[in-house]
């Protein structure tokens, strides 16, 4: 037919394009939707989204990630807090939320993006071709490792944490991933204190620890040689000993730093305690917002259409219980944080042993 294209203008046409994404992309210039947290202008480029409440949530993420080391701890903690993350509302626009509580799969988005470390990245991801049942199987959207991306510019926009942070961070993920080659072994409960982080001397594998007794005490055994070959437990020992010296020799090193450590653990709580007064302040700003455009909306519709009028009313009560309850949470939690004697984490700091017994 005439006027038509060819498969072979086809394949032309979309090579072409593709090279000038290519090297719009080498330039950073290739446009696409950046994380919650960042806008793409018009004139002044990738910037901070003006919206200082989802500003001040990614960064606390990243703060308490810093602080805790650990990114279910940073959910907890801001779940414990009653901290809200956004969630679009629009697509992929990303001009418009829903503030849900925080999940931690939004944590993991945000410490694992290095977008927020003013990377502008292209290529993550490519095609994969498998042969499946004697055919070409072709899958795309397959993530490629840092190393192959096609484009890696740093520095190129405002940035959340820097570079340097960003690989401590990764670092410090891949320590927590249990079950890894290097990575740190989770206890999985119980009340030994070295489970997970002792090996066997003679085979090299990790020591399991078992609960003997009526006291339920921890007893390490090398269970290797017995599960896999059938062969005898390469040892057996009991665990009260050997963690008992453990904790005296901890003890003993780090008593010179408990004051510091005290101080350290004062700083962090007020910090923590700002940092959710903060975003409770942003979040009644927003309530009280949203309560004021609903009253303008009852106030401007037509009396006589009730079905709307009262649809607009329920949404000015919902609106005004809202800045209700947020009022009440920011209430609740200054006299909570008057309570808090800094004095205790001092007392406590003098005496480590009793600190440690009423924690085991």
């Amino acid at each position: 037919m005439k006027g038509s294209i060819s498969e072979f203008e086809l394949g032309i046409l979309r090579t072409r394009m593709l090279d000038a994404a290519r090297a719009k992309a080498s330039r950073g210039e290739l446009r696409y939707t950046p994380p919650i947290g960042y806008l793409w202008d018009r004139d002044a480029g990738i910037m901070f989204d003006p919206d200082m409440r989802i500003q001040e949530v990614i960064g606390a993420i990243f703060t308490r990630f810093q602080e805790l080391g650990s990114a279910r701890q940073v959910l907890l903690s801001m779940a414990d807090h009653g901290i809200h993350f956004p969630r679009p509302s629009d697509g992929i626009r990303l001009t418009s939320f829903e503030w849900r509580p925080i999940r931690y799969r939004n944590v993991i988005s945000v410490l694992k993006n290095t977008f927020y470390a003013g990377v502008y990245a292209y290529g993550k991801t490519g095609k994969k071709t498998e042969i499946r049942d004697g055919r070409a199987h072709v899958s795309y959207k397959n993530h490629k490792s840092p190393e192959d991306w096609e484009v890696v510019l740093h520095d190129h926009h405002a940035a959340y944490i820097e570079w340097v942070a960003y690989e401590r961070n990764q670092a410090q993920l891949a320590r927590n991933a249990f079950g890894k080659a290097g990575g740190t072994k989770s206890a999985r409960g119980g009340r030994a204190l070295l489970a997970g982080l002792m090996s066997c001397a003679k085979c090299g594998r990790r020591l399991h620890v078992v609960y003997a007794g009526r006291t339920h005490r921890p007893v390490y055994r090398c269970d290797n040689p017995n599960l896999l070959l059938g062969q005898k437990r390469c040892f057996t020992f009991g665990g009260a000993r050997a963690e008992t010296l453990i904790v005296s020799a901890v003890l003993e090193a780090v008593a010179p730093l408990a004051i510091e450590a005290a101080l350290q653990a004062q700083i962090y709580m007020t910090e923590a305690e700002e940092d959710r007064l903060q975003l409770l302040e942003l979040e009644l700003k927003q309530a009280e917002y949203d309560a004021k455009l609903a009253e303008r909306r009852y106030a401007a519709c037509d009396p006589d259409n009730r079905l709307i009028a009262a649809t607009l009313e329920t949404r000015w009560e919902e609106a005004l219980s809202r800045v209700q309850s947020f009022k009440e949470r920011m209430v609740s939690s200054s006299d909570a944080h008057k309570t808090f004697d800094p004095g205790l984490l001092n007392g406590l700091a003098q005496d480590l042993k009793a600190a440690w017994m009423h924690l085991r």
